[in-house]
């Protein structure tokens, strides 16, 4: 947990920065428009995914350290070769779950916030998902276990082969020659997150195109079909959090609405997008069927607007990295409330972006439970060190309720009490 935490305090500026020059490069050189709030969304969902991780809030019904301890039937020695055969079983495992997450209604749900960003960049990499509690698919790592690969040895490989996944969500890479035929490159991957009929459900592969082709999930990009990116129920909001229980949303009002036993049970094993024949049509959702002829959501932001979520993301990057370089003075139980208060953060702000008139409230109550954690904890015992950062901290609390406050006010109701006379004066 500590030493992971160290880890994303080096990676998480190198990311944040890469985003930052593929979009200023878009923007400058390309002059492709700068999507701000779209980028914050992703980075935001990027925040969520590192507490998850670090807080290890999630388990395994079956571990990759039993597997070995009673299964391997070989040792493999600690040498070069050891961390290959790693390497290439995270790949292969890796596709296998990637493309069941595709395939299948309930593990749709812990991959449609990776998809749902309607842009096709570095930022939309970081949009990974904190609604898996319970890993089921550890067991993909089986012919690893058989060779008595070593879980030190997993553990090294595995962040490494999930940043390596990082690079190739870009536009501005074209085809890459002979490594098209050997390992996912941005091509490959423009052609997975695309919603064109052509597209759908194709290119699982992480590192290896390998797998695709050899399992039959393979699609070449086509220059007469470009790519249309985000995913078919589009998520229509800003906020990461509530992005990643959409789909389980969705599948439990079905499953209860449903008159037929039958489908109460299998909606949840059946494809990805299935629904009961007797909801569809008493329930419908907004799906895209032409993926050339739809707007992607976008929402007002004024210049002070778009300053303040600037500030308020950047705050909230702050805090984070106090966290990391001290979850081990902060300790249990208290890494759990710090964690929450970053979800807080990330779910107050990211609400003010889809300029919901209740985000004041959200605003309210996070900066009031930062107001009690500074006088419950010193905030986590900054204030032993540094008195005057509770202070600052303090200052933020009440002023961030208060412009928030300003925003929804003049901005936000104003805007919707001029609608609501359109839509009168129309009726």
């Amino acid at each position: 947990m500590e030493t992971y935490g160290k880890i994303l305090l080096i990676a998480m500026p190198i990311f944040l920065g890469l985003v930052l020059l593929e979009k200023l490069y878009g923007w400058g050189v390309k002059k492709q428009p700068f999507r701000t709030m779209d980028m914050l969304s992703s980075m935001s969902s990027g925040y969520t995914n590192i507490i998850k991780d670090v807080l290890g809030l999630s388990i395994s019904i079956l571990t990759y350290g039993w597997m070995v301890e009673h299964w391997a039937i070989y040792k493999i020695e600690s040498t070069i070769w050891t961390y290959i055969v790693a390497f290439v079983a995270l790949d292969i495992s890796g596709y296998w779950v990637h493309r069941l997450s595709h395939e299948i209604n309930f593990f749709w749900n812990k991959h449609a916030i990776h998809h749902s960003s309607e842009e096709f960049d570095l930022a939309c990499a970081l949009r990974q998902s904190i609604s898996s509690f319970i890993n089921l698919f550890t067991i993909f790592l089986l012919p690893a276990a058989l060779l008595g690969v070593s879980p030190t040895v997993i553990a090294i490989v595995a962040p490494l082969h999930l940043f390596a996944q990082f690079w190739y969500h870009t536009v501005y890479i074209n085809k890459m020659g002979f490594l098209e035929h050997i390992i996912v490159t941005p091509s490959h991957h423009r052609v997975h997150h695309a919603i064109n009929p052509e597209y759908l459900d194709k290119n699982h592969g992480q590192i290896f195109i390998i797998w695709d082709k050899l399992f039959g999930t393979f699609q070449e990009e086509m220059p007469s079909v470009p790519p249309v990116y985000g995913i078919t129920r589009p998520a229509q909001t800003w906020n990461p959090i509530k992005i990643n229980f959409q789909h389980l949303s969705l599948l439990i009002k079905d499953a209860y609405r449903t008159n037929n036993w039958r489908d109460k049970f299998r909606i949840w094993f059946m494809p990805t997008g299935w629904r009961p024949a007797d909801v569809v049509d008493s329930y419908p959702v907004h799906k895209i069927d032409d993926p050339y002829r739809f707007e992607k959501y976008a929402t007002k932001a004024s210049i002070p607007l778009l300053v303040w979520t600037w500030f308020q993301f950047l705050f909230t990057f702050a805090l984070i990295n106090f966290f990391f370089m001290n979850i081990g003075k902060i300790g249990t139980p208290n890494i759990f409330i710090y964690g929450g208060f970053i979800f807080l953060c990330v779910f107050a702000y990211t609400e003010l972006m889809d300029r919901n008139p209740y985000a004041w409230v959200w605003e309210g109550v996070k900066n009031g439970i930062g107001l009690w954690l500074i006088y419950q904890t010193n905030w986590f015992g900054i204030g032993e060190s540094l008195p005057w950062a509770t202070l600052v901290l303090s200052a933020y609390f009440v002023l961030a309720t208060i412009i928030t406050g300003l925003f929804v006010w003049f901005d936000i109701r104003k805007d919707q009490a001029v609608q609501t006379k359109k839509e009168l004066a129309t009726a």
